[in-house]
């Protein structure tokens, strides 16, 4: 078993997803400069935002890692050293960058700052790992297309860099941001952080229609004659490569579309235990768009991943299950094992959907047995809640509700905007979450209480 003890790295697009983040197990957080990072279109933090960001962090003892990770063209080149200015001013631990344009420009101004490589550059192999630590980068982020087993080779081949690897969030259809159907559809560049994310779109086959009559001395028809649509476009075709004679991949489409772009979504949990043992420096987390509840849920299940690893326990199933609550488009492991490709793609729909549980509101407050709470999700008596808190979880079937403002029993909480105050069967620690379950649980009996997470000192 590695000696490293890996760096827990979850998102924050928010000072709030920031805290849960903390509160929930996470090491480090990284968050990202607007206009120079890959989430421009969804990202609340400003930059008074990510200087009390830093602070708060470091007070903490936490890290946090600044996103500037665009691969810029020179209209953005004129204005990001005095746009980073105030930010760096707060000390950030790394900043996380793939243009070795703009790495040129900060190291020039400022020769300390670390750098982390982002995913953008998609480092394969353990030549590119050195060519970026002679450059001064002191981690790397793995590309997401890499199996286990060539991670575990770049750690063995460059002992002395960090290396990072996501386990968990969005996968990108193409390498990461080198899609062009954003661009293509939107003039919105991936690699400018306004992705629209058009691979899941809901694609559908339209009928054959006339030829334009310019089009047709290209196609070598008669540009005046109509092309009538064949009885064969309404049925389902397989794709066969050459090489595999017998192997066939549908393209079909039915009510909900079609979505032969549309990856699952990576949940690499499972991989801890290896990922442990091969050394790996931070485990990161996908998703600086996702909400609070998403954060809390996702630090508090790699927490428990990976401090079980360091103690030699063996993966517990359990844990799969506890990401079944948060919406995802299915779930694959990715590239860390090898697959048929169809184990990839998610055919059925390009939307996030809750499987087991839906967030449904965070306690705001405790008295005696009764925790007021601010609905985000409808709920109503008799359903069965979790209490998910940072050190416990609580499943139990709601029995009292009322109203917090006038103490009027309720037997619904309709949806966001309501404050509620119901019946725990515990104490609600800070930061407590709640959530409807919409599966009987597998693995958590009722009032269960699990272990607390136990960090390393």
């Amino acid at each position: 078993m590695s000696s490293i003890r890996p760096e827990l790295l979850s998102p924050a697009g928010s000072l709030r997803a920031m805290r849960y983040a903390f509160a929930y197990g996470a090491d480090a957080v990284y968050g990202g400069v607007p206009r120079y990072s890959l989430r421009v279109r969804n990202n609340s933090f400003d930059q008074a935002g990510l200087v009390a960001g830093i602070a708060e962090a470091h007070a903490a003892g936490k890290r946090f890692y600044l996103a500037v990770n665009i691969l810029a063209h020179g209209r953005k080149l004129k204005h990001v050293i005095a746009d980073l200015e105030p930010i760096l001013a707060s000390r950030p631990d790394a900043l996380i960058m793939a243009d070795p344009g703009l790495m040129l420009l900060v190291r020039e101004r400022w020769p300390e700052q670390p750098i982390h490589l982002s995913v953008q550059a998609n480092t394969t192999n353990a030549a590119a790992v050195r060519f970026w630590a002679a450059q001064g980068v002191t981690r790397v982020i793995l590309s997401r297309e890499l199996s286990l087993d060539e991670v575990e080779e770049i750690r063995d081949a460059c002992p002395d860099t960090e290396l990072e690897v996501f386990v968990h969030g969005a996968l990108c259809i193409a390498y990461s941001g080198r899609c062009l159907l954003s661009g293509y559809f939107n003039h919105r560049d991936a690699n400018q952080g306004a992705c629209t994310n058009a691979c899941r779109w809901d694609y559908r086959v339209a009928g054959i229609t006339p030829v334009p009559a310019h089009d047709g001395d290209s196609l070598g028809c008669d540009p005046s004659a109509p092309v009538q649509r064949h009885a064969a476009a309404d049925e389902v075709y397989l794709l066969e490569e050459g090489a595999r004679p017998g192997a066939y991949m549908p393209v079909f489409e039915d009510e909900a579309g079609t979505y032969i772009l549309n990856s699952r979504d990576l949940r690499a949990v499972e991989h801890v235990v290896r990922l442990v043992a091969i050394g790996v420096d931070a485990l990161k987390i996908e998703g600086r768009t996702k909400s609070h509840y998403y954060v809390a849920r996702t630090a508090r299940v790699y927490r428990a991943a990976i401090d079980e690893a360091r103690a030699g326990a063996p993966f517990r199933p359990a844990l799969l299950t506890d990401l079944e609550g948060l919406a995802n488009r299915g779930y694959t492991d990715g590239f860390y094992r090898r697959h048929a490709p169809n184990a990839l793609q998610n055919y059925e729909d390009g939307s996030s959907s809750p499987q087991r549980q839906i967030f449904v509101g965070e306690v705001i407050r405790y008295v005696e047995g009764w925790a007021d709470i601010r609905v985000k999700n409808a709920f109503a008596l008799g359903d069965e809640l979790e209490l998910l808190m940072p050190d416990a979880q609580r499943r139990f079937r709601l029995s009292a509700m009322r109203d917090a403002t006038t103490g009027a029993e309720l037997r619904r909480a309709p949806g966001d905007g309501w404050v509620v105050r119901i019946e725990l069967p515990c104490r609600a620690s800070p930061m407590a979450l709640l959530s409807r379950l919409l599966a009987p649980p597998e693995t958590v009996p009722e009032c269960a209480l699990s272990e607390p997470n136990q960090s390393d000192a």
